[in-house]
Parts: structure tokens; C-alpha cells; sequence
């Protein structure tokens, strides 16, 4: 029977035809999705607490009602100017054939600046950040940045070049590099990341970052509003991505016991720590930085990185074998004239738990 086709919200009935569709634009497949996929998709599209059918991801059917398009977001709410919004991350932009093509285009214009009240994505591509451009958005260049700090550069280096070539991440080849590394450390003492003065750090709950950074990010205009059970919701979807390690978190305590900063990191022991959030009081992202780093290479990490900051850049940058990278273009769009403006004076905290970074969409299946 003909079928009219078209844009419209994505249901829950619609999670093994996205499966699919995932995997085969973005795994070069062309099956069923397996069971884990289908409870991956249900879970970050459809129980955010968040979640509403016009605040979700959108599909295209065409003319004989497969669909062959989709935009997957993930509601997450924001405080703009002290006043809270519903913001969208958009997580991926499938199309598949000719009809996905007219149904991407047809995706895209409803997500145009005039139509949404905040939406956004860290990973954007350069062919999509000309269509965010194009309809009525914007890129901000240092948050599509990630840094990269090496502890122990010749094991950094195995790892990285290992996820194309496995013979780098061969056992052979760890005792050589890690004396290579002890070595250079002992030479180069000054490149190991020194502690701030007066500053410790002490392990706490990933549940307890919430609190801690509430009252240190008031000073953006645009900021998460971390609600205990939305908060709660992200530590739990994002702690599910082994692949990344165990979700760890930190507080920085300088003189007199005071609580100055914290973050909140995945840690994949001997190998890499991806950090997350970290937030600070005003004036102490020197402190809170160079105790981090010092932490982090304390505990025996080949290198960490996280994305690229405004308030941290001129603190994460004092940092030895230190590198920043490409990692995609950070887009958003928004009807708001006060929210845009805010966003490009980098008056703005977005990142970590509001991004793709611990998504399993990036990194398993």
C-alpha cells in the first residue's frame, strides 16, 4: 500500500529498524541489530529523565514506510541566563540511499535555528558542520578541540598507533617501552606533572560531583542543571561503557581542607584516562589543573585527555608533552539571541556527561 512518508518523532517500536540502520552506515553492515544494541538505543533515547516525543530523536520513513533517515538525540537540560531550557544533544545523522538523502535534508530543516530552543553536538563532522553553518548555527573552535597530556610517551605512543596496528599493543613490546619511559622520566624529571602547592586530592563517589560543582558553575551563563535523578541517569548510562574503564571522580582540597575543584574521569588502568568534567572555583584553575594532572600520572597512566575548555585553556596549556587535536566540530543551533551571544563570548560550560564522550555508540557494537 502507498505510504505517505515523511518526518515525525522516533518511537520505541522503531529501535530495530535505527538498529540496523546503525549498523550499516556506521559499522559497514548490513544486519539485524543485536539484543545489546536494541537495550543500548531504548535506554539513552527513550528513559532520559528528560525525555519528551518533541525534545527526542526524529526519523524519516519513505514512500513504503522504512526508515531510511534519523537524527538521535538525547534531552538534557540547561540553565540560560538563570532561566532552564531543554537543550538536545544530537548524537548521530544516519541516511541510507537516495530517499535517505531527501529524507536527510528534510531532517535537517527541522532542525533549523529558528525551530529549536538549544541544540547541540561535540562530534560533528565537517560535511554536517556546514549544514549546522548553513542553518542559521554555529561552531565554537575551542571546544571542538581535545587535549592530550602524555605521562609516559613511548607506552601513549603503543596505545594509540595499537588501535590500528596490533602489533604495537603487543606484550613484547611493553617491557621495552616501559623502560624507555623510566628513562626518559628520570632524564626529563621536570616534564612529570608537578602537584599545586597546598593542594591534595581525595577519591569520592562519581554521585558526589554533582554537588560539588553546582555552586562552581554558576558563574557561566549557559550551564547543565544536574538534578538528582537526571544526574543519576547520566553517571549510570555513562559508567556502562567499560571500553573507556572504570568512572572514577576526585576532589581537590587546597589549604585548610577546603574543597576547590573536582572531576570525574574514566580510568582504564596502566593505559588512559578520558576526563570528563572538571570544574573549579574562580581564580583556582591553575591549582586545580596542575593537581589533576598530577594525580592522574600518579596513578599510572600513559596519557589522559578531555576536551578543550575556554576558562582551562591558558591552565591545561602550561602542561609539558602536551598536544591538542581535531576532534570534531562542537555545533550548535538555537532561537534564543541571548543564549547564542552567550555561547560565542564562550560564556558557556558544555561538555563531559553533555557530550558523546561516554556514549558506547562511539566506541562498541
Amino acid at each position: 500500500m502507498p505510504h505517505a512518508g515523511g518526518a515525525r518523532p522516533m518511537e520505541p517500536r522503531d529501535v530495530p529498524a535505527v538498529g540496523r540502520l546503525f549498523n550499516k552506515i556506521f559499522r559497514k553492515r548490513d544486519g539485524e541489530a543485536g539484543d545489546d544494541l536494541r537495550r543500548y538505543l531504548q535506554t539513552i533515547f527513550f528513559d532520559s529523565p528528560h525525555y519528551s516525543a518533541d525534545k527526542g530523536s526524529v526519523v524519516y520513513e519513505d514512500g513504503a514506510g522504512e526508515i531510511c533517515s534519523t537524527i538521535l538525540s538525547v534531552p538534557m537540560e540547561f540553565a540560560v541566563n538563570g532561566r532552564p531550557i531543554v537543550g538536545r544533544l544530537l548524537c548521530a545523522f544516519m541516511a541510507d540511499g537516495k530517499a535517505g538523502a531527501t529524507g536527510a535534508a528534510c531532517l535537517a530543516r527541522t532542525m533549523r535555528a529558528s525551530r529549536q530552543d538549544f541544540c547541540f553536538s561535540d562530534n560533528a563532522s565537517p560535511v554536517s558542520a556546514d549544514h549546522w553553518v548553513a542553518g542559521g548555527g554555529h561552531v565554537l573552535p575551542i571546544q571542538s578541540l581535545e587535549w592530550r597530556r602524555s605521562f609516559r610517551p613511548f607506552k601513549a605512543w603503543a596505545l594509540t598507533i595499537g588501535r590500528h596496528f596490533r602489533l604495537a599493543r603487543s606484550s613484547l613490546l611493553s617491557a621495552p617501552l616501559a623502560l624507555a619511559d623510566r628513562i626518559l622520566r628520570k632524564r626529563r624529571a621536570k616534564a612529570k606533572p608537578a602537584p599545586a602547592a597546598g593542594c591534595s586530592t581525595r577519591a569520592i563517589e562519581p554521585a558526589a560531583f554533582a554537588a560539588i560543582a553546582e555552586p562552581m558553575l554558576e558563574r557561566f551563563a549557559i550551564r547543565p542543571i544536574w538534578s538528582q535523578h537526571a544526574f543519576e541517569w547520566l553517571v549510570a548510562v555513562a559508567a556502562a561503557n567499560a571500553s573507556l574503564g572504570e568512572l572514577l571522580c576526585r576532589e581537590v582540597v587546597g589549604d585548610g581542607g577546603r574543597v576547590i575543584g573536582a572531576y570525574l574521569y574514566f580510568g582504564k588502568a596502566g593505559e588512559q584516562a578520558t576526563v570528563l568534567n572538571m570544574v573549579c572555583e574562580n581564580g583556582r584553575e591553575f591549582d586545580v589543573t596542575a593537581q589533576m594532572f598530577h594525580a592522574l600520572d600518579a596513578e599510572g597512566y600513559a596519557f589522559a585527555v578531555g576536551s578543550a575548555q575556554p576558562f582551562l585553556m591558558n591552565a591545561v596549556s602550561r602542561q609539558r608533552w602536551l598536544s591538542f587535536h581535531h576532534r570534531g566540530y562542537f555545533c550548535l543551533v538555537t532561537r534564543h539571541a541571548d543564549l547564542k551571544e552567550a555561547a560565542l563570548r564562550n560564556d558557556i560550560y558544555v561538555g563531559g556527561l553533555a557530550s558523546e564522550t561516554w556514549s558506547r555508540l562511539l566506541t562498541d557494537f
